[in-house]
């Protein structure tokens, strides 16, 4: 893997701003199909991906683990993860994409331990005979209608539908989850690791040298490993989730600019104004009202 990893909304189409408020129902070959079951490696910098195999096998790759599939099994790709997948022209089964962000704001409130399912790549073997896994396909037909109606307050039902699913997927992970043995190689577990690291302490503004030393290898080392797996530097992981948080904030809650910069480390507002405009193209004052005016036109619909 290289440090260029294409980043896509969808696999093929020109990857969308964090801000975007939004969710994608398609079938499995749909768009594996005409690649010829093979989707190459990439990553959605601000969405969610689940993908439910109903039918056939494959293989798929998660940062630098390789999962193989056999339907049924549901593979959750969180965003930022490197992924590539590789089907047998016999599979089939739904694909959501959603917004992650405001995903994890909603599961943060109704039940803060969803986070961590949208959070962590998985791959989950089923029983199709359980409760929990008879659930999941009409959540996911039920997906497939609001994604297909343009229709008053199809975000809001969109967004009930998807925690829903997400309860459905939190219950059979605690029942049973496929952990490859790739899973445990040195390097899954330090980048799993620098993940954590980084959700935990990104607010503090601790520079690559701090997290490199709590892992126990050098600043250059964790960059190499960052490169090697996700494609981005270790400063673009950390930078990648104060713009996330950035975003979150703005859309979610009233702050100042000003009482967002103190509450992300940043001293000087100004500083982060550049900051967050160098990686997102916006100001925050003009992010914060663009995804504003987009929610209000969909509550219009």
């Amino acid at each position: 893997m290289t440090a260029t990893i294409p980043h896509y909304a969808l696999y093929g189409d020109p990857a969308q701003p964090g801000g975007c408020h939004s969710f994608n129902f398609e079938w499995i070959p749909e768009r594996s199909g005409p690649n010829n079951w093979d989707i190459k490696p990439h990553l959605h910098e601000a969405f969610l991906q689940i993908l439910y195999l109903r039918r056939g096998d494959g293989e798929v790759l998660l940062d630098d683990a390789r999962w193989p599939l056999k339907a049924p099994c549901v593979v959750v790709i969180p965003a930022q993860t490197v992924h590539g997948l590789h089907f047998s022209d016999r599979v089939d089964g739904p694909v959501v994409t959603a917004a992650q962000a405001p995903l994890e704001s909603v599961a943060g409130l109704l039940m803060p331990e969803l986070v961590n399912v949208i959070r962590k790549p998985a791959v989950l073997t089923l029983d199709a005979g359980t409760r929990h896994a008879r659930a999941l396909m009409p959540l996911f037909l039920a997906i497939e209608r609001e994604a297909r109606t343009d229709a008053n307050g199809q975000l809001a039902v969109g967004m009930s539908l998807l925690t829903a699913l997400l309860v459905q997927i939190a219950r059979l992970r605690s029942v049973q989850e496929a952990v490859p043995p790739a899973a445990s190689s040195r390097k899954a577990a330090q980048i799993e690791r620098f993940r954590t690291l980084v959700d935990e302490r990104f607010r503090t503004r601790a520079p690559v040298d701090w997290y490199a030393g709590e892992l126990g290898i050098t600043a250059g080392q964790l960059s190499r490993l960052c490169r090697e797996a996700l494609g981005l530097s270790s400063l673009d992981v950390i930078n990648a989730r104060i713009v996330r948080e950035a975003q979150r904030e703005l859309v979610y809650t009233t702050k100042s600019v000003k009482q967002l910069a103190a509450a992300l480390g940043f001293d000087d507002e100004a500083y982060f104004a550049r900051f967050f405009k160098k990686h997102t193209g916006q100001s925050p004052t003009a992010f914060r009202d663009e995804v504003i005016r987009q929610m209000r036109f969909q509550d219009a619909l």
